[in-house]
């Protein structure tokens, strides 16, 4: 299987998928997955770009909505995880995963699907320490204050991507693990971008919940975005354990290296995208505790236990199937014609593909709960 993995997409979707039509001509080869490391920019219309955190010179609405109202069809199927300048409104109706537009997944804030038997997982958003134990307590519309902060990764959804036991194929940050580039050429990655010395050599360059994930589920490979440069690196976990390949990718951009092909052994086709079995079992178990206000929220390290959430899952999938539920539009799309938006407010929106998710779980919609007291502390 050959999988494309790009860094951050900026909306550019008709860019990538043109760069990628090419290299298959030029190589006679058939890519069978793109998958993007955030800032992939989701935007359906004016609204929505009011809630991506960029400077106003680059608020524009790019190439994403022609895929989400149906106007063009992503070629290849696309996985993503979000950034730190996404459409954090419509990525919060998605926030257990499922379709932006036609073909193009979204892997949630945190995340795990198949793709054929290559198993995929991922963590949306950036580290900072100062929101990482809050709850997600943020929703449209945005202030000055939570347009950034509902970014940043909870430990929560760490948390779910820590109980994981059986191995992952790939993984997606949107920052790169702390400590990395000591497995790679740190002494190259400063000569090109010497304003990441003192980071460097002080080991602060990087996400520690990243690292932690790194250091647990030892994926063969790791892929991540977030400072605009390529950097690769190589880690042995242990004297005679796994080791991990791990690639940053540049942003797209003319002369960049923001597209990287790997050529993975599976099983024959044809692939889709498909729920697993155990991280909707991790979900299950973890949504009683799904923290929604700025109280923090810890828990000790003890594992909960998902073997009877697991044999619950299995049946209803093995009933239902393991595609996930269809693509809904929720809101209108980007008109060109008529570019101006008539809504002065944004607010967030119940996605159909979430609610049958959550009534497939049998667990309840919590994503508008704007009153709940949260969760202080957990013992398991």
């Amino acid at each position: 299987m050959k999988i494309a993995v790009e860094g951050c997409m900026h909306g550019e979707l008709d860019i990538v998928y043109d760069t990628l039509r090419k290299l298959e001509e030029a190589e006679g080869i058939k890519i069978d997955l793109l998958l993007c490391c955030g800032d992939f920019q989701a935007v359906r219309n004016t609204d929505d770009l009011r809630c991506v955190n960029v400077p106003l010179k680059y608020r524009t609405m790019n190439s994403f909505w022609k895929y989400y109202s149906g106007q063009a069809v992503a070629p290849y199927p696309t996985i993503f995880i979000g950034g730190n300048h996404e459409a954090s409104n419509y990525l919060w109706e998605l926030y257990y995963g499922g379709w932006a537009a036609p073909n193009i997944y979204f892997l949630g804030f945190s995340g795990v699907v198949k793709f054929g038997n290559i198993r995929i997982g991922g963590l949306s958003g950036i580290h900072k320490q100062h929101n990482y134990h809050s709850g997600h307590y943020e929703r449209p519309p945005y202030n000055e204050q939570t347009i950034r902060s509902v970014y940043h990764v909870r430990h929560y959804d760490v948390l779910k991507l820590m109980h994981l036991k059986e191995p992952l194929d790939i993984f997606l940050s949107h920052d790169w693990p702390l400590g990395i580039t000591e497995y790679g050429n740190w002494q190259k990655l400063i000569r090109a971008k010497k304003h990441f010395e003192e980071e460097v050599n002080s080991r602060t360059l990087g996400s520690k919940p990243a690292a932690e994930l790194l250091n647990k589920l030892k994926p063969p490979y790791w892929f991540s975005a977030h400072l605009h440069c390529w950097f690769p690196a190589i880690i042995q976990h242990g004297e005679n354990g796994p080791t991990t390949k791990f690639l940053a990718l540049d942003k797209c951009l003319p002369g960049r290296n923001f597209l990287q092909v790997i050529d993975i052994p599976s099983n024959p086709g044809p692939h889709e995208i498909q729920y697993d079995e155990e991280w909707l079992a991790i979900t299950r178990r973890f949504n009683s505790i799904f923290p929604l206000t700025r109280r923090r929220f810890t828990m000790r390290d003890e594992q909960l236990d998902t073997q009877d959430d697991r044999e619950w899952i299995r049946n209803k999938l093995n009933t239902r199937g393991f595609k996930p539920f269809d693509f809904v539009q929720t809101a209108p799309s980007f008109n060109p014609s008529n570019p101006v938006s008539n809504s002065s407010i944004t607010r967030s929106c119940r996605n159909l593909q979430t609610e049958s998710f959550l009534q497939l779980l049998e667990l309840p919609y919590l994503l508008d709960s704007s009153n709940s007291e949260g969760v202080s502390f957990v013992n398991g």
